[in-house]
């Protein structure tokens, strides 16, 4: 589907149920879905008539067993997913779909979504059914809770639902935050935002007739679920879909099914770049692999890290990937998704900025004379009619071009707000801007950023600002220091952050580290080179490094570390055992 097509599309009022039933129509046997086992071999197939007649079956199913308003879903990464998302929206039930729970706490924040999205109603699998019984039958999260198996909803019949059309303005899906402090808010996204979104998204990174998605992200988070479900039905191209843990375990096999299927378009944050990167370090490249097909490298994890883009850009130049590829990009929930992103068949930008100036909260660029400094890379541009401002959090009036601010947030994919919480909704998503009020309201984002030619570059989270001393750093880049300061310490092993006692103020970094980075020196030694590093880098001297083991640091469902979450378990004394 062509651009000026699909936006012609978009703008008679289309969800993502009506737009499965035009393609079941016109498409009905060509290729929507694919699972692929291992991340290799596929397994599952979708064509848009099946998949139409599976989702309108479950959404018959739903609507006979009384099932309304709100569901959770878990579910593993595969086809039931869509199958059962399309059904909900069918149904007008409004989907949450959350992490399959492996331990008693992450059952925990399943059970406070349930009881914040008011339901008690849990979607899932066959499989998943049992294990959640066979594991957590006795606990009390699961008491009151419907465990539905959608699979069984296979052969009701599809011609028995007899709905009407989810209105746009309908919730189509509660995103619910990572949580960071231990309370996830339901973002409430509409069907109207997904066709604003997706319209822009298609519009940044088109599809054409000949486009492929390839993705390993979770289809609970935002980032897996817009561009591993809603994209490829709204645009028309087929998903090929594997699970992160086939990712994570070998990288190689997502490019590999890049190449395999001629992947053109493919989204992953900043640190499977970083994980691409050190796999072809230690493992080699296959002659075989050929990543020509793929146009849209979409980066959008905070930050996008310059040195990523450089490393796999020149890792994987020989077989065929362009620098124009990468397409770094700014997003979130709050927005449905994406806001901002590089066009395709355009290099990057790269701003080298003056890291004092830049603590201050002064965008200043460093001349050619002038070695070192600070490397931000551009997020890229809106399109369609989302605006972006520069704020001053403190003031409300809108930053000058060479001061850092809040990026505030105007447009058809800010969604409605979040599900239950008025207070905080009206704080975040009905902001006015100081002097402008006739702009209506926006969407508060808490990152921190600026404008440099109309392209939006993010310097760090609000609220994570690390002052010492009278100095504003950003933690990622001292997180940044301290992962490089040892090639055997892996992406996203670090937080920092600052405790203040009343008396003292100390910055805290915690590492996670493992034998092998432990055997040059040990406990000891790694400390100090992450000391030195970090000295060297930000000029900034960490008063306390705790080495803590693998696996430790408390991370978003994308991946990223939580930094406040850090904070409360430290200053609470729940990391352990350290290395000594």
């Amino acid at each position: 589907m062509t651009t000026a097509a699909f936006e012609s599309l978009t703008r008679v009022g289309l969800t993502l149920p009506v737009v499965s039933r035009i393609r079941a129509e016109k498409q009905a046997d060509d290729l929507a879905y694919v699972f692929l086992r291992d991340g290799e071999t596929p397994e599952q197939t979708l064509t848009y008539g099946q998949l139409d007649a599976a989702a309108r079956s479950r959404a018959a199913a739903l609507d006979a067993a009384g099932i309304g308003g709100t569901a959770v879903l878990i579910y593993p990464s595969g086809l039931e997913f869509v199958k059962a998302l399309l059904g909900c929206m069918y149904a007008g039930i409004s989907a949450a779909p959350v992490q399959a729970p492996t331990r008693l706490r992450s059952l925990q924040r399943v059970r406070r979504i349930a009881d914040d999205a008011g339901t008690s109603t849990i979607l899932t699998t066959s499989a998943l059914r049992r294990e959640l019984l066979e594991s957590f039958g006795d606990q009390p999260e699961l008491a009151g809770l419907t465990l539905l198996d959608t699979e069984l909803m296979e052969g009701y019949p599809a011609d028995d639902w007899a709905g009407q059309p989810a209105d746009a303005d309908d919730i189509a899906l509660l995103q619910y935050t990572s949580g960071s402090t231990g309370n996830p808010k339901g973002v409430q996204v509409t069907h109207a935002n997904f066709r604003s979104n997706v319209a822009e998204t298609v519009a940044l990174w088109p599809g054409r007739s000949d486009g492929t998605i390839v993705s390993w992200l979770p289809l609970f988070h935002d980032m897996g679920l817009m561009f591993g479900v809603v994209m490829p039905l709204w645009a028309g191209v087929p998903a090929y879909l594997m699970t992160p843990q086939a990712f994570i375990r070998r990288p190689a096999r997502w490019l590999e099914a890049i190449s395999r299927f001629r992947g053109t378009h493919a989204a992953a944050p900043s640190f499977a770049y970083e994980l691409c990167v050190r796999a072809a370090a230690k493992d080699g490249i296959s002659p075989d692999l050929d990543l020509s097909s793929w146009r849209v490298a979409v980066n959008g994890a905070e930050p996008v890290r310059w040195g990523t883009v450089l490393a796999f850009t020149e890792a994987y130049d020989a077989v065929g990937f362009r620098p124009e590829a990468m397409c770094p990009g700014y997003g979130l929930a709050e927005n449905t998704l994406k806001l901002s992103g590089t066009p395709e068949d355009r290099v990057p930008t790269v701003l080298r900025l003056d890291g004092e100036a830049l603590a201050q909260g002064r965008v200043a660029r460093l001349g050619d004379e002038r070695p070192g400094g600070v490397h931000l890379v551009g997020c890229g541009i809106t399109v369609g009619t989302s605006q972006v401002s520069i704020i001053d959090p403190a003031t409300g009036v809108t930053c000058p071009p060479d001061r850092v601010g809040e990026i505030w947030i105007n447009g058809p994919c800010v969604a409605r707000g979040y599900h239950g919480r008025p207070a905080e909704s009206a704080e975040t998503f009905g902001a006015q801007i100081a002097g402008e009020e006739d702009r209506g309201t926006w969407l508060r984002t808490g990152d921190l950023g600026f404008l440099h030619e109309g392209e939006v570059f993010v310097a760090g989270r609000l609220k994570d600002v690390v002052i010492h001393q009278g100095r504003n750093y950003y933690p990622q880049d001292i997180e940044l220091s301290a992962e490089r300061s040892d090639p055997a310490l892996h992406p996203n092993c670090a937080v920092a952050f600052a405790v203040d006692d009343g008396k003292t103020e100390r910055v805290v970094l915690l590492v996670e580290a493992g034998g092998l980075a432990l055997r040059n020196g040990g406990a000891e030694s790694l400390r100090a080179r992450v000391r030195d590093a970090v000295l060297d880098g930000q000029r900034l001297t960490v008063d306390e490094i705790l080495l803590v083991r693998r696996g430790s640091l408390p991370k978003t469902t994308s991946g990223k570390v939580q930094r406040r979450e850090a904070r409360r378990r430290y200053l609470e004394g729940e990391f352990g055992p350290r290395w000594s």
